[in-house]
């Protein structure tokens, strides 16, 4: 598919791409519907976001409504794909939303009249696609618009996604290809769609397809003068080699496969983001995956319906690291039927500060038996003697244990006044300075199994924000 470096960056640069000075948040409905969503639990959710408690969730930057995947699909079920689906689409081969799912999608509408309704309420709407072009439509042979081309030109059979059949890639090298990308983009941006997921991306990293996907958008963007977040997955093994492309074509890209409600895959993250936060920030964002949180399971692709398998100390582990790390938030439970604490935890306004403010969020300490380890990670807001310093003190131990970490290990200059642990409020007495800390303060703590104490120090000892 060829290229105008020349077009390529004037789209870029009338876009803004990396433009947003905070990670996206939002709710995603994959955790709870898998690909079964429809527009009534959508609209749920939205007004759960925009309303519930006086609408703390859009307060506190949870702004974006998503619908992931087969809202295309008549057949869709939990627990899977089916093989070969029937999947809808019109004269041109772009996809379209199943009318008994969607009913406001009717007589050729799409997503335009939910976007509206979503928009109405103050927030974000995003969409879902596969890499490519619907095999369906290819074995139609339809035209291409403002071409010479027919679908079954411009895809390569060869080039699939190994869990999902509904598509085909694009023929990089076929000048109809882009062409069919554009309209086809255009006509989901002009639905009012602010947010697009696009999977089968990057495992394996398929860069000719992110170039025409940015490329696309981009143009959308100019004609429908609409700022779209463009979010790739997933992340199985990407590799830290790609990302200049990735900050070049996309706003933020996943760094592993599914996450779900296990503690094995959230003490996982705690590597993989140690490898990512560095290089996280407004020129793109590493996305450790959904939140598997509140009541998932409903009609999901695992599992029964349930409120999060994750204990509460694993949970506000999880929404540590996110935060420390400076991911991307998109909640997956139905947030209606979720449980208070786990609502409450969402918007703690002390640790969404992290992620909205902090800069230089890494990991600082790693020791202990695999298993057992304690991982110590820093951020800051500031510099010098005024800077808010925050401290995540992970323990992966499958029982409670105190954690013994030297300040100055942990980023904390000298032997600071005051300490708060940001999920209780309650102030952190640090350990006396002696001649083995080489007159340092210590971090002394208790920390839960699978846990986490998150501390706080505000170099001008100022109050810390309600728990």
């Amino acid at each position: 598919m060829p290229h105008d470096p020349t077009d390529r960056a004037a789209t870029r640069a009338a876009s803004a791409r990396a433009a947003t000075a905070r990670p996206p948040m939002g709710w995603n409905s994959w955790d709870s519907y898998g690909t079964t969503v429809t527009e009534d639990e959508v609209l749920a959710n939205a007004r759960f976001l925009a309303g519930h408690d006086g609408g703390a969730m859009a307060r506190a930057g949870w702004d974006t409504v998503v619908v992931d995947i087969q809202w295309y699909e008549p057949t869709a079920r939990p627990g899977g794909y089916n093989d070969a689906a029937p999947v809808l689409f019109d004269e041109r081969g772009f996809l379209q939303p199943v009318v008994a799912r969607f009913p406001s999608a009717a007589e050729g509408r799409g997503f335009a009249p939910l976007a509206a309704a979503v928009h109405d309420l103050g927030l974000r709407f995003g969409v879902h696609l596969m890499r490519g072009i619907a095999r369906r439509a290819v074995e139609a042979d339809l035209p291409v618009p403002g071409t010479p081309y027919r679908t079954g030109e411009i895809a390569d059979p060869a080039s699939t996604c190994p869990w999902n059949s509904d598509c085909y890639g694009l023929r990089t090298d076929h000048p109809g290809a882009q062409a069919w990308l554009d309209a086809m983009i255009d006509h989901v941006v002009g639905w009012g769609v602010d947010f697009l997921k696009v999977d089968d991306m990057l495992a394996p990293y398929h860069a000719g397809a992110v170039e025409a996907l940015s490329l696309a958008v981009r143009r959308a963007e100019l004609r429908h003068g609409r700022r779209v977040v463009v979010s790739l997955s997933p992340g199985t093994e990407l590799s830290l080699a790609h990302l200049e492309h990735l900050r070049e074509h996309a706003d933020m890209w996943r760094v592993s496969d599914d996450l779900w409600d296990r503690w094995p895959d959230v003490e996982a993250q705690l590597g993989r983001m140690a490898r990512w936060a560095p290089h996280s920030g407004p020129a793109g964002w590493a996305d450790a995956d959904m939140l598997p949180l509140g009541r998932i399971g409903v009609r999901a692709e695992r599992g029964a319906p349930r409120q999060s398998l994750l204990t509460t100390d694993e949970r506000r582990t999880m929404l540590t690291l996110w935060c420390l790390a400076r991911s991307p938030l998109f909640v997956g439970g139905d947030l209606p039927t979720s449980d208070a604490a786990t609502v409450a935890d969402l918007v703690h306004p002390g640790v969404l500060e992290v992620a909205h403010r902090s800069t230089g969020g890494r990991e600082l300490l790693r020791e202990g038996a695999a298993g057992a380890e304690t991982v110590v990670w820093g951020a800051a807001t500031g510099d010098g003697e005024d800077a808010t310093r925050w401290v995540g003190l992970f323990s992966t131990a499958d029982e409670p244990r105190r954690v013994r970490v030297l300040a100055a290990a942990a980023g904390l200059p000298g032997r600071p006044a005051a300490v708060v642990d940001v999920w209780t409020g309650e102030r952190v007495a640090l350990g006396a300075p002696g001649p083995a800390t080489g007159g340092d303060g210590v971090l002394d703590l208790e920390v839960p199994a699978h846990g986490v104490r998150l501390l706080r120090l505000d170099g001008a000892d100022r109050p810390a924000p309600a728990a």
